[in-house]
């Protein structure tokens, strides 16, 4: 393409709205409201049974655009809302604007707007008044959609038709911006920041390609743009070819189309079109995030001080070489790191993979808000047999800094050779991540058994014996402390030796906090209760029962059959009906893992042999769904692995609960298969195995950029191969006792009280 149209490189910041549209509505606000109202249309069923669309643009053709017609004055729309389900054909209508304006004209020769209210109170008013004129206008007609199929037309016009399938094929619009940081105000600031630039691209080179693809957070706040139909006519007037090129949200995306423009945008602002949170709407639907979050207004944990919310956003990082600069590529290279938590994520790419004329994605990631930021370094290697490599220069690119550069996103060189783009999304809190780790046994105050603690208690004996788990969170902070009672009995630094309890008085109690630390690892549990598991007689056929304060019962048992063995649960509320929760065997729902890698390697291994494999890895899995009035079809909320006591949960769903559905699960399991399957007899606190243990969670890898040098499984989300990235903390590769390599003082009691306390 050629710049003969004198053409030069703008910022994206640089552009006034004299140079491109005045917007006459809020998009930021109309954005933030548009996306609320998607994700109720998809969460409401009802709205998308055939019968009641056909209700709905009856509804809509019949009643309501006849309404609001006679009540709009001008250019001004009335101040009023209609149902939900008519909403939604007006919706689907608007963002289709040629359309919608032929309707409009053809019809009421004038075009028909909506009314720009953002505000929930404003909402409500609109609402009430809409049906207290609906009342008056239409006695006979409901306000609401009443629709079923006895009382529908058999024949349905030429426009219904057309007006159904464009209804229909939008039901999912909401999938394409179901991620939780779009509605977030800074970055829907720089989306449609992105979007006046998109707009005077298109102005300036719209006759230069046939199509323009938009990226998913301009398309947001294009068909925001389009809902407000009198407000975009305004605001693209002159403009009306130009936004027929325009693909929509469903439209299918030839490749050169994306290149296009792609091509269009780098020529005019010198960025990548491409953005973290913005990918081209081509390429949206078949890149699946490696994480699964949403949208929350709700966290039930902000009840305990001890935990801290874990925020995730996403990165991508853009490399273009400098037209003027012709590198060794035999010698010098990219090389990027985070700037904290992250030891595995060390990327070394030669810049011969770049070139001057274009820009190239070279990381797309995931990461926890505390890694801080990235730094990338030109780098020269060594030459001859000299291993290792030598600094030119290196850039830093903090999370802070990029919140607050414009489009999120920010430019910079390296060495006068390599210019860098990296852009990010805003913050938005993610699942809470939690492992437990073995620690020393304590006494039934929740003191650790030690010398030290003997003498600062004056010598008074120590009774029980209670084995211990610290909690930490996704950083490493003890945030709980779970104990088990499997021994009663006093120790005074004599003979005296303690005694196992009965499997009813084995108890689990969670207290909340961090322990309070007397000399070195030695100290005391936190005194704030928050969880007990009691354990119970079992009915016939079960074998354990747990009562839980959460108000739950669990039972569990170990079944056996010709088509082989498992576990099999059953949780009951005793305190509420509203909602159902049921434990599922395996990772299942959103975090089931496909099984893409296992075609080649076990091509000519039996479906017994397969299914063994696969079985194997669900090994050690429990994933707890909840079932509801607003999810009836259920919703997991949490994973749980009780082999190496490690979960994942929504912030919607309560720590305590499934941390004492975990350790009754690990006990129970212990009981039935009388062995220790959770190495709960490990009575020390373990270091890590290798550098990088405690940042698994802390950078996650999109599929795209894996690459054999960085495909880590402390990169993958964390159950994808949990052996290899939790078994690694200590608790999986440890000897099973006694071992020699683990000694316990006297006062901890002796392997056989352990093994006779858990194990009968």
């Amino acid at each position: 393409m050629s710049t003969s149209d004198g053409a030069s490189m703008r910022s994206l910041s640089e552009i006034s709205e004299e140079e491109t549209v005045r917007l006459s509505i809020n998009l930021v606000a109309a954005s933030r409201r548009n996306l609320g109202f998607l994700k109720l249309v998809t969460e409401s069923q009802w709205l998308h049974e055939k019968p009641t669309i056909l209700e709905s643009i009856r509804r809509y053709d019949e009643l309501w655009m006849p309404l609001i017609s006679d009540l709009s004055n001008g250019s001004t729309p009335p101040m009023i809302h209609p149902p939900l389900d008519i909403e939604w054909v007006w919706y689907c209508h608007t963002i289709n604007p040629v359309s919608y304006r032929q309707y409009c004209e053809s019809r009421f020769s004038k075009l028909i707007g909506k009314a720009a209210i953002f505000n929930e109170e404003n909402e409500e008013y609109a609402l009430n008044r809409c049906k207290e004129i609906w009342s008056h206008r239409y006695p006979t007609e409901p306000f609401e959609n009443e629709s079923d199929e006895s009382n529908l037309q058999n024949t349905v016009s030429t426009f219904h038709e057309d007006l159904l399938k464009e209804v229909s094929k939008q039901r999912h619009l909401y999938t394409k911006f179901s991620e939780p940081y779009y509605s977030e105000i800074v970055y829907l600031i720089a989306a449609r920041q992105r979007y006046k630039g998109f707009l005077y691209m298109m102005h300036r080179f719209a006759d230069s390609c046939s199509m323009l693809v938009p990226t998913s957070d301009i398309l947001l706040m294009l068909i925001t743009h389009q809902s407000y139909p009198t407000a975009y006519t305004l605001d693209t007037k002159g403009l009306e070819e130009e936004m027929r090129k325009v693909v929509g949200a469903l439209e299918v995306v030839k490749e050169e189309d994306i290149e296009d423009t792609k091509k269009l945008w780098e020529r005019l602002f010198d960025q990548p079109y491409e953005k973290a949170g913005g990918l081209t709407i081509g390429k949206a639907v078949d890149v699946k995030p490696p994480i699964y979050w949403e949208v929350t207004d709700t966290d039930v944990n902000a009840k305990y001080s001890s935990m801290l919310p874990r925020f995730l956003l996403e990165v991508c990082l853009t490399v273009k070489l400098k037209k003027t600069v012709s590198c060794d590529a035999s010698k010098e290279f990219l090389r990027l790191q985070m700037v904290r938590c992250h030891r595995e994520l060390k990327t070394d790419k030669p810049l011969s993979k770049f070139t001057s004329q274009r820009w190239q994605k070279t990381l797309h990631i995931y990461c926890e808000f505390g890694t801080k930021g990235i730094v990338l370094e030109v780098r020269q290697r060594g030459g001859g047999c000299i291993k290792g490599s030598s600094l030119r220069e290196s850039v830093t690119f903090l999370w802070n800094d990029l919140l607050r550069a414009p489009s999120l996103n920010l430019v910079k060189e390296i060495d006068q050779k390599v210019r860098v783009a990296t852009s990010i999304t805003p913050p938005v809190q993610a699942s809470y991540l939690l492992k437990c780790v073995p620690d020393r046994v304590s006494d039934d105050s929740g003191a650790m058994i030690s010398d030290v603690i003997l003498r600062m208690n004056q010598y008074h004996p120590q009774e029980g014996r209670w084995l211990s788990r610290t909690v930490l969170d996704h950083a490493g902070r003890e945030c709980f402390v779970i104990r088990f009672r499997v021994g009663g009995g006093f120790w005074r630094r004599g003979a005296e030796t303690p005694s196992a309890v009965k499997w009813e008085d084995r108890i689990i109690e969670i207290r909340e906090g961090h322990w309070s630390y007397v000399a070195g690892s030695i100290g005391r549990a936190p005194e704030k209760m928050v969880g007990i598991a009691k354990p119970k007689d079992p009915p016939e056929g079960w074998h354990s029962l747990w009562s839980l304060s959460t108000g739950h019962e669990l039972l569990a048992r170990w079944e056996s059959s010709t088509s082989g063995s498992g576990l099999s649960f059953s949780l009951i509320n005793q305190q509420s009906s509203d909602s159902a929760v049921k434990l599922l065997e395996g990772r299942q729902m959103q975090y089931e893992v496909k099984k893409s890698g296992l075609g080649e390697e076990t091509e000519h291994v039996s479906n017994e042999k397969l299914k063994q494999v696969e079985d194997k890895e669900e090994d050690g899995f429990i994933t707890v769904v909840r079932f509801s009035e607003d999810n009836p079809v259920g919703k997991a909320t949490a994973l749980v692995n009780w082999k190496f006591l490690v979960v994942e949960f929504l912030p919607e769903e309560d720590a305590v609960f499934i941390l004492l559905l975990c350790m009754s699960i690990i006990r129970s399991i212990s009981e039935m298969k009388k062995e220790d399957v959770g190495s709960l007899l490990v009575r020390r606190r373990i270091k890590e195995a290798k550098l990088g243990d405690r940042d698994w969670g802390s950078v996650i890898l999109q599929a795209s950029s894996y690459s054999p040098s960085i495909c880590s499984p402390y990169l993958q989300p964390w159950y994808w191969n949990a052996k290899a990235v939790m078994g690694s903390q200590g608790v999986d590769n440890i000897p099973r006792l006694p071992a020699p390599a683990f000694t316990y003082a006297q006062g901890e009691g002796g392997d056989k009280l352990y093994k006779h306390g858990i194990i009968n």
